[in-house]
């Protein structure tokens, strides 16, 4: 008996060991891992020109952010030495990342912990692992794409990128499409918010460029036709700031009900009155423009057959003004879904002319 019931005893102990190491293997957290869902073209030359990268992660822990690098030669740190983190963000796929980078022949991505340090600029990349709180977690790399991910058109001397993807401005997602934007034999851009099933697709080109302080100057044709439910917009946008209101500063037309203004002049954040100044722009073509310098955004738009008149709108802002960072100058033409009348129609606006002056 002695011996049966140790025989029985022993085959217990291996069975629950058995079973402790396939519960393990089992319940083990799944290691992290990042990929790519859109990725900028390869250029080696591409300090001037700028792109959308994006990806997602899984596995992500909370505190963890994404560092990226572009190789041009050497691996540099994304988008900027002063802005090297990438926040994450919640989807229905998973955690998504999103930023700009400058363009280069590869790019990376590292998962990092909330106390990693990325160095600047680096010959190789960094390794997996790490002292515990400032690890790298995660690593992907890619070569960069054939083409640019997006269509361009050329306008007024720079090279603007298309969006086609969906986006929130206006509240509730809108979609986009590159066909709603193109420039004519006279050399104007033509934007159109254009039926699309049972639905709307808005239009938006963006400067692949970062131009900084300056003056960005464009004329636009009679906007006074908009339906009210559509918002025509020129604006910055810096994807390395998502906190400070991606560094958005605004020239909007629309309608307000029960207004006789027609436009506004923003500076972030956009909730707050003081940021915001409204305006009334008759239905003629306007030269708008913003002079942004350090500490100081200047708003101002005027007659394009009298120049020299007295403007008809304008602002000027000297506190919550963005710094130059990575920012693009973006038009969009999109709808304002929150608004109580329901688009009737699609609708257009004619940019006949930009400029920029250092």
């Amino acid at each position: 008996m002695s011996r049966v019931f140790a025989f029985l005893l022993s085959a217990t102990f291996i069975l629950c060991v058995g079973m402790c190491l396939l519960a393990g293997c089992h319940s083990r957290t799944p290691a992290p891992a990042i990929e790519f869902s859109r990725i900028p073209e390869a250029n080696p030359g591409g300090p001037e020109t700028q792109d959308i990268i994006e990806g997602f992660v899984t596995g992500a822990q909370p505190g963890q952010r994404i560092v990226l690098y572009v190789k041009s030669g050497r691996w540099y740190v994304q988008p900027l030495v002063t802005h090297p983190f990438t926040k994450l963000t919640a989807q229905a796929a998973g955690m998504k990342w999103t930023n700009a980078t400058h363009l280069g022949t590869e790019y990376a991505a590292l998962l990092v912990d909330q106390g990693y340090h990325p160095r600047p600029v680096v010959d190789e990349l960094p390794k997996l692992g790490g002292p515990a709180g400032s690890a790298v977690v995660a690593f992907a790399s890619t070569k960069g794409a054939a083409s640019p991910p997006s269509k361009m058109v050329e306008f007024s001397g720079y090279s603007w990128r298309l969006r086609d993807a969906p986006s929130s401005r206006g509240g509730v997602s809108n979609n986009y499409s590159s066909n709603n934007v193109w420039v004519d034999k006279h050399g104007a851009m033509h934007m159109n918010i254009a039926r699309a099933g049972d639905d709307w697709t808005c239009a938006e080109a963006s400067l692949t460029r970062s131009l900084g302080y300056g003056t960005y100057k464009v004329t636009v044709r009679d906007t006074s036709g908009l339906p009210e439910a559509a918002v025509f917009s020129m604006f910055t946008w810096d994807y390395a700031r998502p906190e400070e209101s991606n560094g958005e500063m605004d020239m909007e037309f629309r309608h307000w009900p029960d207004r006789k203004e027609n436009m506004e002049y923003v500076v972030p954040p956009y909730y707050v009155d003081r940021n915001a100044i409204r305006g009334f722009i008759p239905p003629r073509t306007v030269v708008h423009s913003l002079r942004w310098e350090p500490g100081r955004a200047a708003f101002q738009s005027v007659l394009a057959s009298n120049p020299s008149d007295k403007p008809v709108a304008e602002a000027v802002f000297t506190s919550s003004v963005p710094i130059h960072g990575i920012e693009s100058f973006r038009i969009c033409l999109y709808i304002d879904r929150y608004h109580q009348m329901p688009l009737p129609q699609g609708s257009e606006v004619v940019i006949e002319k930009f400029e920029y002056l250092p």
